[in-house]
């Protein structure tokens, strides 16, 4: 996958920006230890700190490929990645939970967790992308009402979800994540942003009924046009 044949070990993989440490979003980082030039990493100060401690894949990779790695700083100014320069970038912090190995676990701190908004600078069109997102910030509705796009953390239905289940003791905004249905929850969101917005939800946990085609949780998404990621899924702007 990704082979743009150039080598026997390789990968069209220019950069890689991560909106945190946690182990779902970085644990394909090992996957590209044979790469023939140091990994091009892009990472808050705080993430940074827990994939060289907590989890130190940094240092695993060090070993391998190594990484060079580039400071992300959630203030909202933009930035360009070497070799795209047709994206324009902008990292947003958010309110979340950093990974469990993290110092900064119950006690979050700006630069845990970011959302990432990506604008194409010949067409001016953008995108929101916020896989984790505990509550919603202004800075970050902000961005959503200008996005073309918006791809936001569709991990629980329920606010007590996994508790229900037998498989917590905690709600889903205790770890981070806010849930689509309930007062103040994701949907309510979506359904206030502009009519044009493409609205999809990432980062579904396997305890959703979302998952289910046929339940009435799916059929509530469909009917305010909210869309569910899905292998292959390819977004247009």
């Amino acid at each position: 996958m990704l082979q743009p044949a150039r080598a026997a070990r390789d990968t069209a993989i220019r950069a890689i920006v991560l909106v945190d440490g946690q182990i779902d979003h970085t644990t394909g980082l090992f996957m590209l230890r044979e790469s023939t030039t140091p990994l091009s990493v892009w990472c808050t100060d705080n993430a940074y700190a827990d994939l060289t401690r907590g989890n130190p894949i940094f240092t695993v990779l060090a070993h391998y490929c190594g990484i060079e790695r580039h400071a992300l700083v959630p203030d909202g100014e933009t930035f360009v990645i070497p070799g795209i320069e047709n994206i324009e970038w902008r990292a947003l912090a958010v309110a979340s939970k950093p990974a469990p190995y993290s110092p900064h676990r119950e006690h979050p701190q700006p630069g845990d967790n970011v959302a990432l908004v990506l604008r194409e600078r010949s067409s001016g069109r953008s995108l929101v992308y916020a896989p984790g997102l505990g509550a919603m910030e202004q800075n970050v509705w902000a961005a959503m009402l200008q996005a073309d796009c918006v791809l936001v953390d569709g991990t629980f239905w329920s606010d007590t979800e996994m508790i229900a289940l037998g498989m917590s003791k905690k709600r889903a905004r205790d770890i981070g994540h806010l849930p689509q249905s309930g007062a103040g929850g994701m949907l309510e969101w979506l359904q206030q942003l502009p009519a044009r917005t493409r609205r999809i939800l990432i980062h579904v946990n396997n305890t959703n009924p979302i998952l289910d085609e046929e339940s009435a949780e799916r059929a509530a998404l469909e009917a305010q046009r909210i869309e569910l990621a899905h292998d292959g899924l390819e977004v247009q702007l």
